[in-house]
């Protein structure tokens, strides 16, 4: 418990200042809406879609209350393919892109800000964008011991997966890919779920938490947003240190050994794509993290291990965009689909 309050108060005023930062660049907005559709039954798994709304040329989104978040309804964006037709009797089922968001998010945050829904290589894949909330973390949280709501891996891993198999056109084939949180999203699941993801991308990703002090005090930081307990989400980074290095990349690198893994990060300071003067000590945290992951995936003889650490570029859309669209190629060729 010591180390763990010297993290906290050492870090308190930095993170507030990180949160206020992302706050400002990745709130959502609502979207447009339009159309409702009939709901899907229930399902044995935990899980239903209870409504369903047509928001766009190809854009669908699923409220699904699920019983791992303790019977909230929650939104999942899905991208269709063309020819797409959940209804068919015997339908196609395809190949499946799951996009994951970061911090401060959601899950309409890839079609808000990236051209994702007008990449013509991606109309041949079912996208995947679920709600992770705020700062979700893509885990089941420890809660103190007790487990319980919420349970992200759950609902995303097991009860989603399920729904969209079953109902939804998705196929047993898939690759995911996220940025900031969802990065770290993206690797975990990879990791903690083999042969669920034939490969993985994370851009700016929270790589290696428990790199040093300040990336613990860093995600300590998001873990108390919103007004949170921090201790709810992986516990005390030294009394619960197993539960950290469960979720932290770095010690699961050994599980992403034989899957293409894309690794890309700015280093923090002005880039080609920034305001002048911009700087961003979040991507320089996660920059080191992911130098840290690269190196041990090496060590442990990674086969397809793709990385680009662009040096200057702090943490932002525009990088995440042209990121997805680099890493596309390995994501689509491990999906057996050409870009």
């Amino acid at each position: 418990m010591p180390a763990t309050k010297t993290v906290l108060t050492t870090f308190r005023s930095r993170v507030l200042l990180v949160l206020a930062v992302l706050l400002a660049t990745l709130a959502p907005t609502a979207p447009a809406l339009a159309g409702t559709d009939a709901p899907r039954p229930s399902s044995p798994r935990g899980a239903e879609v209870v409504a369903v709304t047509r928001v766009a040329d190809r854009q669908v989104d699923l409220s699904v209350r699920s019983r791992a978040l303790g019977g909230r309804t929650v939104n999942v964006r899905l991208l269709t393919p063309d020819g797409w037709d959940p209804d068919a009797r015997g339908g196609r089922h395809w190949p499946t892109l799951w996009l994951l968001h970061g911090c401060c998010g959601d899950y309409t945050s890839w079609t808000r800000m990236t051209d994702v829904a007008r990449t013509d290589s991606l109309r041949d894949v079912l996208v995947v964008m679920p709600e992770a909330g705020w700062n979700g973390w893509y885990s089941d949280w420890w809660n103190h011991g007790e487990g319980g709501d919420p349970a992200w891996e759950t609902f995303h891993t097991k009860e989603l997966r399920h729904l969209l198999e079953r109902d939804w056109g998705a196929g047993p084939n898939r690759v995911v890919a996220g940025l900031s949180m969802g990065g770290q999203g993206a690797l975990l699941y990879a990791a903690r779920h083999p042969g669920m993801f034939k490969a993985t991308a994370a851009y700016s990703g929270s790589a290696h938490p428990l790199l040093d002090a300040e990336s613990v005090g860093r995600i300590m930081g998001f873990f108390a947003g919103q007004g949170n307990d921090p201790l709810r989400v992986w516990g005390d980074p030294v009394a619960q240190r197993a539960v950290w290095e469960a979720h932290d990349p770095y010690f699961l690198a050994e599980r992403l050994r034989s899957i293409p893994v894309y690794l890309s990060c700015g280093d923090g300071t002005t880039g080609p794509l920034d305001a002048p003067g911009a700087t961003s000590a979040l991507e320089a945290d996660f920059n080191r993290q992911n130098h840290a992951l690269a190196g041990e995936l090496r060590r442990v003889g990674a086969r397809h291990l793709t990385t680009n650490f662009y040096g200057p570029g702090t943490h932002g859309w525009a990088y995440w965009q042209r990121e997805l669209h680099a890493s596309l190629p390995m994501l689509l060729g491990a999906l057996g689909v050409e870009g």
